[in-house]
């Protein structure tokens, strides 16, 4: 049994009551949080006691959406100033490179990178298994790094030759991607309160899958009870393509294939008209609002307000490191914020004529990070501070040069430039500590990656 008590820390705990407790204390046993409150209400004696005057404590962020190979093939040359489409036809055959190796290392700087960012859980889709890779090498790869995985099986079954975007070096059977995937399922799910891996099925894309392995996922995942994740609506170009190969819009496509309810989760889906906002609202669906990689790639601005509106479950995700050259989720906490507002302003904003219309709040982005990425993936045991909840958090020292002036602690991590934080705890246990990685050795990571991307981009 262990024990854990943070105090004096000014502490945000995105419970139902939207708590701000300064001089605030969290005690934690056995990896769940027992009590937040006034530290002066905390009597507890623990086994470490770690005073954070000065800093703020959240909970964990929660990254919904993620390509963590792709930290090997950030910033390419080739691929920098291409929509997504054509990012897409520049990068696959380098992927189709990959080994278990490059898998097994690009994990760990992803999620490294994550946990530097106050993340604490993250969700990856994995949807391309060349020379021998298996979605195994990542899940034990993120073992080590300490950080809660939604790892999806992904996976294209739909080639150049019958009419899908990727090459057909880099697609696979159907009856090869179920078998995978039940195996995974059998071997690694875990539905238990706490766990700290869950499998998910997440054929990659209407352009990427047949109709039939979304339909057979579909069922599999449901006879399992695990989640289904794609990606939906990203590009005016899928809009075009759903429409010529399977007669319908991507939304209603996904409908007709068996893809809405609450256990189930679409990547961007930025272009969706109201009615189909409707649709999500009506079925639970949950949409990973990735603000960077949308900008990056030229896709357009997702309607979170809308969605929100109507209460659809929103997250955040960084999406692929090589379609946001980075891993940092406070910042994408930062610019869903404030790409949110530049929609407003692209829609005549104005206080003026409408003194009901707000802005999206600092604390409402940190919302979409913790409680509405938690609800996106169907996890209740993350996303607040609360008694009951497991112990996922993080925390920023505010004494620091971008913090100086600021007047309210919890927009000044928000409005202020995204910097790394300073502790990121997962099931009371330290992977961030005093501003470094505990659990792997980040130097040797560095080399070690770095020699790998080279060998990729060489062919």
């Amino acid at each position: 049994m262990s024990t854990l008590l943070i105090k004096n820390a000014h502490i945000l705990t995105m419970d139902d009551h939207q708590r701000e407790i300064p001089e605030g204390g969290l005690f934690i046993r056995d990896g769940v949080i027992e009590a937040v409150d006034q530290i002066a209400n905390l009597t507890y004696t623990a086994d470490e006691v770690l005073d954070l005057k000065g800093h703020i404590v959240l909970p964990g962020l929660v990254n919904t959406h993620h390509h963590f190979y792709q930290t090997l093939t950030r910033a390419v040359p080739a691929a920098q100033d291409a929509n997504l489409f054509n990012w897409l036809k520049t990068l696959y055959p380098i992927w189709a490179r990959l080994t278990p190796e490059d898998i097994f290392i690009s994990t760990q700087t992803a999620l490294a990178e994550l946990a530097l960012s106050g993340c604490t859980t993250a969700a990856d889709h994995l949807y391309l298994f060349p020379n021998g890779s298996k979605l195994d090498d990542e899940i034990d790869a993120a073992s080590e790094i300490g950080l809660r995985l939604q790892a999806s099986r992904g996976s294209m079954s739909l080639g150049e030759s019958k009419g899908g975007l990727p090459p057909d070096s880099v697609v696979d059977s159907e009856e090869n991607i179920l078998k995978d995937s039940q195996r995974l399922i059998e071997k690694y799910h875990d539905a238990k309160t706490g766990a700290m891996t869950q499998i998910v099925l997440a054929p990659c894309s209407p352009f990427s899958v047949t109709s039939d392995l979304m339909k057979q996922s579909a069922k599999l995942a449901r006879e399992y009870g695990v989640h289904l994740h794609t990606h939906l609506a990203e590009t005016e170009d899928e809009e075009q393509f759903c429409m010529q190969m399977f007669g319908h819009r991507p939304v209603g496509y996904m409908q007709a294939v068996d893809w809405v309810g609450d256990d189930v989760w679409f990547a961007h889906a930025v272009w969706v008209n109201d009615e189909e906002i409707q649709v999500f609202a009506k079925h639970n669906c949950g949409v990973a609002h990735c603000p960077t990689s949308n900008m990056r790639l030229a896709s357009g601005i997702a309607p979170v307000k809308e969605y929100r509106a109507a209460g659809v479950n929103v997250g955040l995700g960084v999406d692929g490191s090589a379609s946001n050259d980075g891993s940092h989720l406070l910042a994408e906490v930062r610019n869903a914020m404030l790409v949110s507002r530049v929609k407003e302003g692209l829609t005549g904003y104005s206080l003026s004529n409408d003194p009901n219309r707000k802005l999206m709040t600092a604390r409402e982005a940190l919302h979409l990070g913790t409680r509405g990425g938690a609800a996106v993936l169907g996890r209740r045991d993350i996303g607040s501070l609360e008694a009951g909840k497991c112990a996922d958090f993080f925390a920023v020292d505010l004494n620091k040069l971008g913090y100086a002036g600021m007047h309210d602690p919890v927009s000044a991590i928000v409005f202020g430039q995204s910097m790394n934080v300073d502790y990121t705890v997962v099931n009371g246990k330290f992977v961030v500590k005093e501003g470094q990685l505990v659990t792997v050795d980040q130097g040797n990571l560095i080399e070690k990656h770095n020699k790998a991307s080279k060998r990729l981009l060489a062919g």
